[in-house]
């Protein structure tokens, strides 16, 4: 601290500090020197850099590549089969208000399914293409009960004989497993019903006990009035007569002497024993004789027709109980699975027409290609859509000619008449090579066909391919030879120039595919595709202009051949 105290090495240190910041000084000036002296151009230099630079070839490396052609469409993507749905509430009874199950758009609604629940009750999407327009029920009979059979046949239920116009017992058990599965309760036949099958029933209790009373008096009838004792006293009767009329026989047959001197051997006395055998024997048959039993077997044949009548009651009031179908409970839709575009009804609200628009579940891409473009792409073959950078797979489900679906002129009319807009329907346009392409996604997220639906989408369909990767050089390498064939302009190591005959495949996205080649070709080697540098540049760029076009249309002719 010698220097802060006006020591008397303070002279020397400031020596030293001016010397170090003449240096720091010089040494900027000369980074500054050199910095400017960079940027400062002289006129020669000038001069020198706008001179054109030296002529000499433009080139590009041969290349391993795929190369593929493809075709590009402009696509509209929607839910195929629109239909809007309607509720049959004839016969509901009540204000058909919304209580639940309400649909959200973009869900599915399968076959079976609960589409909506109004007033507790669930309405049922099924399979088929007739409308519900009545309640089903027994004694019911069409074509509505045979597609019933069938929808339930759809779902693995069974409904007897799908060909059966019939109402009976076996659709009831079907109706009543398809509300089970769908977590409801059956429909119930209503109280009145229910109070006539009672009715019947007791009915037929009565008939039944009337029958049996009836029988009980034939049988009594049949038996007869007569007892056991009497029986017995008959035949009493019968062994008495006949005892007396052996005994009188007997004695008269002795001789005077010998006789009971109390026999009675005069003919009356004779007579009169006869008879009273005769009329004991009659007494005792006339006891097992049949007894008249017309009136009692009438009233059993009387009884046993009222219980029959009985019996057919209770089976027609039964039948009437058979579970029912409600047409307020079902809708049909052809083709289901469906997918719900628009809802028209909220909780709280009555059911009206078009409470539901449901569509087809699949999204389906539709196009226009021309008759060319369309050859190219047969049903299966696979594209691309491009979502949010996001490529979808697409196949082509079906091409198809709008103009066969066109109503035609009536034939025999007068000429000039569809210029004129004659009747309606009718159409003279001039015929068009346009093709209707449609596609299906692969797969897609509910998410996905939400962002998609009614969106113009931009398709690639790769319609041929190299499927590996081959040598390919840009169309612009390509020229026309005196032969009419393409070759190509090489530079070699020595910067030397010189043509190679080529066979070219396929061209696609500005590349053709060296298939084959005069000399060998590798991926690497350098081909000329222009000349830069020289005053007739212009000239150049349009006979290279016309090389590619020639060469264009030699690969393309390559490819069609192939």
């Amino acid at each position: 601290m010698r220097w802060l105290r006006g020591g008397d090495d303070a002279p020397a240190l400031r020596g030293r500090t001016a010397v170090v910041v003449l240096a720091v000084v010089a040494v900027v000036s000369l980074l500054l020197g050199l910095l400017l002296s960079r940027l400062v151009v002289s006129p020669a230099q000038a001069a020198a850099a706008q001179r054109p630079p030296a002529a000499g070839p433009v080139t590009v490396p041969v290349e391993e590549r795929v190369v593929a052609s493809t075709v590009v469409l402009r696509a509209d993507v929607a839910y195929e089969d629109p239909v809007s749905l309607s509720l049959e509430t004839g016969d509901l009874g009540r204000p058909a208000v919304v209580t639940g199950r309400v649909p959200e758009v973009g869900a599915q609604v399968e076959a079976g399914a609960v589409l909506l629940e109004v007033t507790g009750r669930p309405v049922l999407a099924l399979p088929g293409e007739l409308p519900t327009y009545r309640t089903l029920r027994a004694g019911v009979s069409g074509p509505d009960v045979q597609q019933l059979r069938a929808a339930l046949a759809a779902l693995g239920i069974s409904a007897g004989d799908p060909s059966d116009a019939d109402y009976d017992a076996t659709v009831a058990a079907g109706v009543r497993a398809l509300y089970d599965r769908a977590g409801y309760p059956a429909p119930e036949p209503g109280d009145e019903l229910t109070a006539a099958v009672e009715g019947a029933q007791d009915a037929l209790t009565a008939a039944e006990e009337g029958l049996a009373g009836a029988q009980r008096a034939l049988d009594a009838a049949r038996r007869g009035p007569a007892t056991d004792a009497e029986r017995v006293r008959l035949d009493g009767d019968v062994a008495v007569a006949q005892a007396a009329r052996d005994y009188a026989g007997t004695q008269c047959a002795l001789p005077l002497e010998t006789r009971d001197p109390a026999a009675d051997c005069t003919p009356p006395t004779l007579a009169r024993l006869d008879a009273d055998v005769a009329a004991a024997r009659a007494a005792r048959s006339a006891l097992e004789a049949a007894p008249d039993t017309r009136a009692e077997a009438a009233d059993v044949a009387a009884a046993r027709t009222a219980v029959e009548r009985a019996t057919a009651d209770l089976r027609e009031a039964q039948a009437a109980t058979l579970t029912p179908f409600p047409a307020s409970e079902a809708v049909f839709v052809a083709e289901l699975p469906r997918r719900v575009d628009a809802v028209g009804v909220a909780r709280g609200q009555t059911v009206g027409a078009g409470f539901v628009t449901v569509s087809g579940a699949t999204v389906t891409v539709t196009a226009g290609a021309s008759e060319e473009d369309a050859a190219l792409m047969p049903v299966g073959t696979r594209g691309t859509v491009d979502l949010d950078g996001e490529p979808l797979g697409v196949t082509v489900t079906a091409v198809e000619d709008p103009a066969a679906d066109a109503p035609q002129a009536a034939p025999g009319g007068a000429e000039g008449e569809g210029a004129t807009g004659g009747d309606a329907g009718t159409s003279d346009a001039a015929p068009t090579d346009e093709r209707r392409v449609v596609l299906t996604f692969d797969a897609v997220t509910p998410e996905q066909e939400l962002a998609l639906q009614g969106t113009n989408v931009r398709v690639v369909v790769p319609v041929s391919s190299t499927g590996s990767e081959v040598l390919a050089v840009p169309l612009a390498a390509l020229s026309a030879g005196p032969d009419g064939g393409s070759r190509v302009e090489v530079l070699g190591d020595d910067e030397a120039r010189h043509l190679v005959p080529v066979t070219t495949g396929l061209a696609a996205e500005g590349y053709v595919e060296i298939a084959a080649s005069d000399e060998p070709l590798a991926a690497g080697d350098l081909v000329v595709v222009g000349t830069a540098g020289t005053d007739d540049g212009q000239d150049d760029g349009q006979d290279d202009g016309q090389d590619e076009g020639d060469a264009s249309d030699d690969a393309t002719t390559e490819e069609a051949s192939s």
